[in-house]
């Protein structure tokens, strides 16, 4: 009996003392990613939850220097339907390295009340893949520092769905509000030309 405890213990610490193994997020190493980090604007270091989940994500390791297209979303807003093309844009351009981040906001009333139905609307009824997070504010004082920066270098979200074209160094090369679909002919302008 003693043998097995001191084996146990022998195995625990041996588990214990094993170098820490950093996760690679989408292929990254541990290096590409800190170097990523780091090269990363500061209003993107940011920690924020998943949709409907536990699960937390820092959009530098996200966006890892890529161009990234961040929208407001709403779940009953008279333009949610665009999260259907905001998919197909993410499917279309995801190859070319575009990163696709919606943050859910009940700013404008419009949110369902509970992330349950949320993450309905957007991942089963809209099919959406690309990353959704919790609910935020995205105007005035209490918007989240990612919104700040975005209102800062151009305008804050007048209603939902606006989207910002980010380059990878954190500067706005596009903002469009509501009205401007994702799969109209001008917002596919601005992502071949942001991808070039």
């Amino acid at each position: 009996m003693k043998l097995r405890g001191v084996v146990m213990f022998a195995s625990l610490a041996a588990a214990l003392s094993v170098s820490p193994v950093v996760p690679s997020v989408a292929g990254l190493s541990g290096v590409a990613m800190a170097k990523a980090a780091q090269s990363c604007p500061a209003f993107l270091n940011q920690d924020y939850r998943k949709l409907h989940s536990s699960e937390n994500v820092n959009l530098c390791s996200l966006v890892s220097g890529k161009p990234v297209l961040i929208v407001n979303t709403a779940s009953h807003c008279g333009f949610t339907p665009q999260f259907k093309g905001l998919e197909a844009a993410y499917k279309k351009y995801q190859s070319r390295g575009l990163v696709v981040v919606g943050f859910s906001s009940d700013d404008f009333n419009q949110e369902a009340k509970d992330e349950e139905e949320a993450a309905t609307m957007c991942y089963i009824n809209y099919g959406v893949t690309f990353t959704m997070l919790a609910p935020q504010h995205v105007k005035g004082a209490d918007a989240n520092p990612v919104f700040k920066e975005l209102a800062r270098q151009t305008q804050e979200p007048k209603w939902n769905f606006n989207k910002y074209l980010v380059t990878a160094d954190g500067k706005v090369a596009q903002y469009f509000d509501s009205k401007v679909a994702p799969d109209s002919a001008q917002f596919d302008e601005a992502i071949e030309k942001l991808l070039k």
